[in-house]
């Protein structure tokens, strides 16, 4: 991976490339012939790429925040029901020197789920929230994989089978026990993006909430997030309050060194990881 940490991937691409042209005085003189021609081509197609997978996952705009013990009672005060209880397992994936995770991507396998590959949204409001885009697609999260990984890629295979050549392992695994809640909507909303909170407990003794809306498109992400902190005021969250995502707090426990890379690579209160 390049030092360029915790950017989305085409403007990574684009900053990688354009550096490359700015700090190689040979390519001065190569500008007009065929190679950098060639090089310039090559660039268009892989920024095309990657916005051609970003775009077949939604955007997920999240805060999360510590439950107090009456919490399921309160969501269901404000109109919340609950969709259904379940309990599952999430192991994470990365390569030794965590260049997924350090980038701020980060790659997991849901027990019943499948795979999933969340990629940094374009950050356009500050405050305690996430916006990431999620790749579900197998097709699109290889294709990612390997361009983040600066690896060439294969002709046609899944996640699990790239997940030795490109030096992918198991960096933590839990289980987890979530309550899903959804807010019901009022006549005439029907056609908003729906508001959803999850409560989350693991095995190994932490629990978080999460307040929720899926969105299309980048434009739909401010009305999402005034969604979001009207309906965490009422249920009492602090206004900045920032609660580190599940995954953290288990490299924090287990993986202490792990942990202490990415709070040096880029700062952990913004990051996620589920």
């Amino acid at each position: 991976m390049g030092s360029k940490q915790g950017v989305c991937c085409p403007c990574w691409v684009e900053l990688r490339w354009a550096g490359e042209v700015l700090t190689s005085t040979s390519l001065k003189w190569m500008a007009a012939s065929e190679e950098a021609r060639f090089l310039r081509e090559k660039r268009k197609q892989k920024v095309s790429s990657q916005h051609g997978n970003m775009a077949q996952g939604l955007i997920e705009v999240e805060r999360k925040f510590v439950p107090g013990p009456d919490m399921e009672e309160r969501l269901q005060e404000l109109g919340c029901t609950l969709e259904h209880r379940v309990t599952f397992r999430d192991t994470y994936y990365d390569t030794s020197e965590l260049s997924l995770m350090r980038s701020d991507h980060w790659l997991r396998q849901r027990q019943g789920s499948g795979w999933e590959l969340k990629c940094p949204g374009v950050a356009g409001v500050p405050g305690p929230h996430n916006e990431y885009v999620e790749l579900t697609s197998e097709s699109a999260i290889v294709a990612q994989l390997f361009d983040l990984l600066e690896a060439e890629k294969p002709e046609m295979a899944g996640v699990a089978a790239v997940l030795h050549p490109l030096k992918l392992q198991e960096v933590a695994s839990f289980i987890t026990t979530r309550s899903s809640w959804k807010l019901a909507l009022s006549e005439g909303h029907e056609q908003e993006p729906l508001l959803r909170v999850d409560l989350d407990s693991t095995d190994f003794g932490y629990a978080v909430g999460e307040v929720e809306v899926m969105v299309h498109e980048k434009a739909e992400v401010s009305a999402a997030l005034e969604k979001i902190f009207s309906f965490s005021r009422l249920l009492g969250v602090a206004a900045q309050e920032k609660v580190p995502a599940k995954l953290l707090v288990y490299l924090q426990r287990f993986r202490p060194l792990d942990y202490q890379r990415l709070l040096e690579a880029n700062g952990l209160s913004e990051a996620t990881g589920d």
